[in-house]
């Protein structure tokens, strides 16, 4: 049986990964890649990087393509379009960029660290009012906190 971390590690080498300073370089030239937000929609709400492309991971490979009721367009036509994936770690983001390449993304990647290193290189996150979200409010709510029923049981 493999484990999530597994399946992530086994794509790792098929995939390049972003730091988030490198990122941010990139948000601020003439092409800026698409950035793509594959957090569930409460954690997007609650703060992302302006201007990303919101794609549930639950969604994204239809909404990859085009004849689906979750088809976004802005991602179908950005095969041959530098495309960085975040999410809150950077784990899921390298499972979606794998899969993406795939489907034939040719510029994809992973931010490596997701928006936490985002966040802890300080670097600006927005609610959806597009207001700024202070640097301690983001540490707050990127922080672990898991119920006993999600904790592997005692041995």
């Amino acid at each position: 049986m493999k484990r999530f971390t597994d399946l992530v590690n086994e794509c790792l080498p098929s995939i390049s990964e972003e730091f988030p300073w490198d990122v941010e370089e990139k948000l601020g030239t003439d092409e800026p890649p698409l950035l793509l937000d594959i957090r569930e929609p409460d954690e997007f709400s609650a703060m992302h990087i302006e201007n990303s492309l919101h794609v549930p991971r639950g969604i994204l490979e239809s909404a990859c393509e085009y004849d689906y009721e979750e088809t976004v367009r802005d991602l179908v036509e950005a095969r041959t379009r530098e495309v960085i994936v975040v999410c809150r770690s950077g784990n899921r983001s390298v499972l979606a960029a794998f899969t993406m390449q795939l489907m034939g993304y040719q510029k994809v990647s992973s931010m490596k660290t997701g928006l936490r290193g985002w966040n802890d290189y300080e670097l600006p996150l927005v609610n959806m009012a597009g207001q700024t979200v202070a640097v301690d409010a983001a540490d707050e709510f990127f922080t672990t906190r898991l119920r006993p029923d999600q904790m592997k049981p005692g041995d």
